[in-house]
């Protein structure tokens, strides 16, 4: 039992089952991408049954139901930071990360469409590429949390300056993805909105009523906010997004009485490293601790299903995802953060413009949701696939970033937490 749990801890540590997923998914498409489409595509209970216009495929189990509950542990995260005692609160400390995070999303749009303009500009495909811009916004946080311990070492200031920087990145991709990508063959319909806000004031109700059992706000609010947005043509993946702030969470206040959990915060817990000496399990905190593993392992089919792309089909917009990611993550998280220390916001302390530079790398890795939006952003060919293949060769950032790490020496502050005031 003990290795069990030891082997299970390894591959969420390391996001194995999201990398084997990639992996297999690339090998299927290229050796017979016809059985990889039909296996994704696979209408489960015949070809005539739909729920809300979606007909059920494979492809619609996993991108419209299971990664509900992937953005829902994302949005648990930004939940928590704003929480007292959360990396975003009180705000004056946040800034720079936040001025980072502004710069995690400018740079890498505003060189998208520069690039786009350089290949396309002039061409009928300018305004179809271009409206790609949102795929490099995002960052990987389970994988930036593992690349950056290994580039900065264990409780280095970077690391978490990385990760709050990653959770508000994707707070940003999370509306990006709900306001500028709706499905492009069913009109917005506003008016099944409705129902979403139905499903946030039964969330408020159950809160009110103090309820603290998390399946109640999922499994009925949740429910209601799904069908909300799947009627009205928006993401139905985002349905959590609007419900999860409601579970109760730790009731946290800075100050003494605040002890460490755990030594070595594990990836989505950062917001969380202090809490209350008497602290009880909460709503909040149940819904990522019991399904963090279902998460965690369903990202191998996410991966599957999304990251199947024929080396054949690499062409400018391959180039123009990777580059935005890369240079554009880098220079904007870069920049940004620099210029906020010359308006009084100072890095963390231990942080310097050489880790800085690091970080910014780091927070090119998009893979996850980069992969979620290019099939959002293109409907198909002939760039939903080469735009795809760059948010995987983004994970190719990992190596560039541990060999700028070497080379600039940043692990000179491992083991020093920041000091909370």
């Amino acid at each position: 039992m003990y290795q069990a749990r030891q082997l299970i801890h390894v591959l969420q540590e390391f996001s194995i089952p999201l990398i084997i997923g990639v992996v297999a998914g690339l090998a299927v498409a290229n050796i017979d991408n016809h059985f990889y489409e039909k296996l994704v595509d696979y209408h489960l209970f015949g070809s005539g049954a739909e729920v809300f216009g979606h007909p059920i495929t494979s492809h619609f189990l996993i991108n419209g139901i299971f990664m509900v509950f992937f953005f829902g542990i994302a949005t648990k995260e930004i939940t928590e930071s704003v929480l007292p005692g959360g990396a975003l609160n009180p705000i004056p400390r946040a800034i720079n990360p936040l001025m980072g995070t502004l710069g995690g999303v400018l740079g890498p749009a505003g060189l998208y469409l520069l690039l786009t303009w350089v290949f396309y500009g002039g061409t009928d495909d300018f305004s179809v590429v271009a409206n790609g811009w949102g795929i490099p916004t995002a960052t990987d946080i389970a994988l930036a949390w593992l690349v950056a311990r290994l580039a900065f070492g264990n409780g280095h200031p970077a690391v978490n300056f990385l990760l709050l920087l990653a959770v508000a990145d994707d707070a940003i991709g999370l509306g990006i993805i709900a306001v500028f990508y709706p499905d492009p063959e069913n009109p917005v319909q506003p008016a099944w909105l409705l129902l979403t806000v139905a499903g946030m004031a039964t969330a408020y109700a159950l809160r009110r009523s103090k309820v603290d059992y998390w399946p109640a706000y999922v499994f009925i609010a949740g429910a209601m906010s799904w069908a909300g947005l799947a009627k009205s043509s928006i993401e139905p993946a985002l349905a959590l997004v609007v419900i999860v702030p409601f579970l109760p969470g730790p009731q946290r206040e800075p100050g003494p009485v605040l002890q460490k959990t755990h030594p070595d915060p594990a990836p989505r817990r950062q917001g969380a490293d202090l809490v209350p000496a008497t602290h009880r399990p909460n709503a909040l905190e149940q819904f990522e601790h019991q399904l963090k593993l279902f998460v965690d392992l369903g990202l191998f089919f996410f991966a599957f299903a999304n990251a199947g792309v024929a080396f054949g089909s690499i062409n400018a917009v391959t180039f123009i995802v990777l580059a935005s990611l890369i240079a554009g993550k880098t220079l904007g998280v870069s920049f940004f953060s620099w210029a906020a220390t010359k308006f009084g916001f100072p890095l963390p302390a231990g942080m310097g413009m050489r880790h800085l530079a690091v970080a910014g790398m780091v927070a090119g890795l998009g893979l996850t949701v980069a992969l979620f939006v290019a099939g959002k952003a293109f409907a198909g060919p002939p760039f939903q696939d080469p735009a795809k293949m760059g948010a995987v060769l983004s994970a190719g950032v990992a190596l560039l970033a541990l060999a700028a790490a070497a080379v600039l020496k940043v692990k000179d502050g491992a083991g020093h937490r920041e000091k909370r005031p």
